[in-house]
C-alpha cells in the first residue's frame, strides 16, 4: 500500500510545475505575440489568457490521464490516483490513471481554487491527509511512489 505524499514533496512539485509553466507561457507568448501582434490591452489580452488556461489544462489533464504524473511528480516521485485505487498495490496501481471527464473537473476545481487566492491550495496545511481542497472534493490524491 503507497502512503500519500508529504505536504513538503506536494509544495515542492507546485513550485517546481510553476517554474516549468512559466516556460510553457514563455514560449506560447512569443508565439501569441508573433502571429497576432501586440496583446498588452484590450480583447487580445483576454484571448492570450484563455489561450494560456487552456493550453495549461492540455498539459495537466494529458498528463494526469496517460500516467498521472507530470513532469514535477515524476521528478518527486508522486502520483495522482482516485482514492479508490489509492489502496490497491504499487504494481496494480501503476496503470490506473484518471479518466478524461475526472482530470477535467480536477482542472477547473484547480483552477477555482488558485482563484480563490490559493486557498485551495493552502488546504493542504490543515488538512488531516495533506489534501488539496479540489483532491478532497474530488477524491483524488497524490501517493509516493517506491
Amino acid at each position: 500500500m503507497n502512503q500519500n505524499a508529504t505536504r513538503i514533496k506536494l509544495f515542492a512539485a507546485c513550485l517546481y510545475e510553476l517554474l516549468l509553466l512559466i516556460a510553457l507561457w514563455m514560449l506560447c507568448t512569443w508565439f501569441f505575440v508573433a502571429v497576432f501582434g501586440d496583446a498588452t490591452d484590450g480583447y487580445k489580452r483576454y484571448i492570450l489568457q484563455l489561450v494560456l488556461w487552456v493550453i495549461t489544462g492540455a498539459y495537466f489533464v494529458w498528463c494526469w490521464c496517460k500516467s498521472g504524473q507530470t513532469l514535477a511528480a515524476k521528478t518527486w516521485k508522486i502520483k495522482l490516483v482516485t482514492q479508490d485505487t489509492a489502496n490497491q498495490d504499487s504494481e496494480s496501481q501503476q496503470n490506473n490513471t484518471l479518466n478524461l471527464k475526472q482530470a477535467l473537473i480536477r482542472y477547473a476545481l484547480a483552477s477555482a481554487c488558485l482563484l480563490a487566492c490559493g486557498l485551495g491550495y493552502f488546504w493542504a496545511l490543515i488538512d488531516k491527509n495533506g489534501l488539496f481542497l479540489h483532491d478532497r472534493l474530488l477524491s483524488t490524491r497524490f501517493v509516493q511512489l517506491a
